[in-house]
């Protein structure tokens, strides 16, 4: 039987380590500067491949031996990764046809990592080889408690274009439709004079002299990540010949487009992700909340871990900007709160030579007198006195759907507007969401939604007959859904649905949408809207044909002038919203007011900045991890002790400027 955890104590703390880089009197250091962070896992071996396997079936396991056994004697458990994110030369040299082409045609050269072809049968023969000799080796080693397959797949290199790949990809198409004929019809080829034939005419679809068929864009984006989680699977049911101890891969969450996270998580035993801020973001401690709250949705709701994360600095955005005092501590203990058990950074020790020696880590370059390493070490003993809340589970009453084949399709050429992006809507309705304290998991539209008080859809470009049935059948039971413009507009081949835009929520929002009208760049309208003063839309607004929703708000100017901007349908015991433009921040508050009184729901009054989630436990314990990202104290009301400071809250607790605290209370 697979254990669903590893096998720790407490919170998992730690980060990746790369001993290869380092001098064995420096593992001697490590190892004790690591006891003294409080650090119990490292991810090993992740880039190891040619120190390990240094010629084709001939395997170098001293120095892994002699690493592995002094993190065991030091009390320090490992995360063993397959190597197989970075072949060495001597697999290049020998197996030439497995770089990667991408879409242009360029073929990608060696002195990176992940730039592999994923469909070349001698790269699939050498992971599996590389991952079965690493677990006949180790699946019994006492420090080994968790496998770590590859390194965040699709990135930087996802797609393919390779022989092998357009190969692989014909036969994949092969399996989908059986048919000629049925590809003809799914990928509408009538169009431009693409009908096919016979089936070797396929190819990937690289660059060509204009834009290229959707639908097969959309079915090459979705062959990439089956061939990706097809290398993972190899890997994985290798290494699971020899050992009962969990793996996993670590995913880039709402970084990376090229997995379809739902699916994946179903293969791994327990989820992990990396996460970074990105600098330029000055609310970017928003974008980790969903980060967060999408790696606990993929992997069902279970704890999951913070594979890599940063304590400062990184060393690939345009201005890589440090995080301040107490940044590091916010960030980690916001992963904590929506979920995650583990917290762990890339990397232990800063490197000095290559690609990342910019990239902050554990051990800055600094050494252990800095400001950093202190903080580290601080961390770590905070997680150590939060080992009860490893293992509780946080509950929410809303859905965000989120759903990477409709991003896929959304993203593709020749849409209406450039200024409307799914990213950017998602994070619009999840920040009001944010700021309302209503904490919210992710799902798809076929899920069931069925306990959830409101489930909104930001982004559903791609709306299947069935996913909008079962999101019909969710307002008829008494839901509330909430649906954003461009959406429910295409099929999963990426035709538009008969009947027009929005048809297929007919009956569910009591409205279809006739036409798009899209505005021009920096251009904005007022909303009519009783009650609500200086309500601005921008970028889009609809000629929406109403049958049966009631109009809570007009556009007040632009070319939809005196239509419906925003509209509310009574259907079954439920309703559903509707909303044909971008609203501001004071137009995005009001509709949610409304919405939530739909839906039963209470905007928390906590201090603008401030945000709690809740995590439940055995026992009836109950665990509310404040953050205060704001540079004054706050006050929130709460009842019980400070797991970080010991202090009682008697129904009020004040957090310092920029300050944690973990609440335990019981029910």
């Amino acid at each position: 039987m697979t254990n669903a955890w590893p096998d720790l104590r407490g919170i998992a703390y730690g980060g990746d380590y790369n001993p290869e880089q380092w001098s064995r009197e420096t593992w001697r250091e490590d190892v004790v500067l690591m006891r003294e962070a409080g650090v119990n896992l490292v991810s090993v071996g992740i880039f190891s491949w040619a120190l390990i396997e240094t010629a084709e079936g001939v395997f170098d396991f001293e120095w892994l031996d002699e690493l592995l056994d002094l993190l065991h004697e030091n009390g320090i458990r490992v995360d063993l990764g397959t190597p197989t994110a970075s072949p060495p030369a001597w697999f290049f040299a020998a197996h030439p046809e497995s770089r990667v082409i991408d879409r242009e045609g360029r073929v990608m050269g060696f002195g990176s990592r992940g730039m592999v072809s994923h469909s070349s049968p001698a790269y699939r023969e050498a992971i599996v080889r590389i991952a079965d000799a690493l677990a006949t080796r180790y699946a019994q080693h006492p420090a080994v408690v968790l496998w770590h397959v590859h390194n965040e797949y699709g990135a930087p290199v996802g797609e393919d274009y390779s022989p092998a790949s357009v190969a692989a990809f014909r036969g994949w198409l092969q399996e989908k439709y059986a048919t000629l004929d049925a590809l003809n019809v799914a990928w509408g080829t009538a169009f431009w004079g693409q009908h096919y034939t016979a089936w070797e005419h396929i190819g990937a679809p690289a660059i060509s002299a204009s834009v290229v068929n959707p639908a097969q864009r959309l079915d090459f984006a979705r062959f990439t990540d089956h061939q990706l989680r097809e290398c993972f699977i190899a890997e994985r049911d290798a290494i699971r010949a020899h050992s009962d101890k969990p793996i996993t891969t670590n995913f880039m969450a709402n970084q990376t487009w090229t997995c379809d996270l739902w699916a994946w998580g179903r293969e791994v035993d327990v989820v992990s992700d990396d996460h970074y801020l990105w600098a330029a973001d000055e609310d970017a401690h928003i974008g980790l909340a969903i980060a967060a709250d999408l790696s606990r949705s993929v992997g069902g709701g279970k704890p999951w871990i913070l594979m890599e994360h940063s304590t400062s600095a990184v060393n690939w955005q345009p201005r890589n900007i440090a995080k301040r005092r107490g940044e590091m501590k916010r960030n980690s203990l916001t992963h904590l709160g929506r979920g995650a058990d583990g917290i762990l950074f890339f990397q232990w020790r800063a490197g000095r030579s290559g690609a990342e020696k910019f990239h902050s880590a554990m051990l800055p370059h600094a050494g252990r007198e800095s400001r950093v390493f202190r903080e580290v070490t601080e961390l770590g003993a905070d997680l150590a006195n939060l080992a009860e809340v490893q293992g509780s589970t946080v509950e929410a009453e809303v859905a965000v759907l989120w759903d990477f084949e409709s991003f896929w399709a959304q993203d593709l050429e020749w849409r209406p507007s450039e200024d409307v992006s799914h990213a950017a809507q998602i994070r619009r309705f999840y920040e009001q969401l944010w700021r309302d304290g209503i904490t919210c998991d992710f799902a798809l539209p076929g899920h069931d939604l069925s306990k959830y008080k409101l489930v909104i859809a930001p982004a559903q470009y791609l709306l299947s007959q069935a996913d909008a049935a079962n999101l019909t059948a969710y307002v008829e039971n008494g839901g509330t859904l909430l649906v954003s413009f461009f959406s429910a507009i295409v099929d999963e081949n990426d035709a538009v649905h008969a009947g027009g835009f929005v048809a297929p929520l007919r009956d569910a929002l009591g409205l279809t949408v006739e036409e798009f009208l899209p505005l021009r760049e920096g251009e904005s309208h007022r909303l009519d809207w009783d009650g609500e003063d200086a309500v601005v839309g921008d970028v889009w607004q609809e000629d929406i044909a109403l049958s049966g929703a009631e109009v809570i708000a007009n556009f007040g100017g632009g070319p939809g002038e005196g239509e419906p901007a925003i509209t509310r349908h009574r259907h079954g015991s439920g309703a559903g919203w509707y909303v044909g433009t971008r609203l501001d921040a004071a137009g995005m508050k009001a509709l949610f007011r409304e919405v939530y009184a739909d839906a039963g729901l209470t905007a928390s009054a906590l201090p603008a900045g401030v945000e709690i989630v809740t995590r439940r436990g055995g026992d009836d314990a109950v665990y509310r991890i404040a953050v205060n990202h704001t540079a004054d104290a706050a006050e929130i009301p709460a009842v019980g002790t400070d797991l970080l400071s010991g202090a009682e809250a008697g129904g009020t607790f004040t957090i310092a400027a920029g300050g944690v605290a973990v609440i335990r209370s019981t029910d």
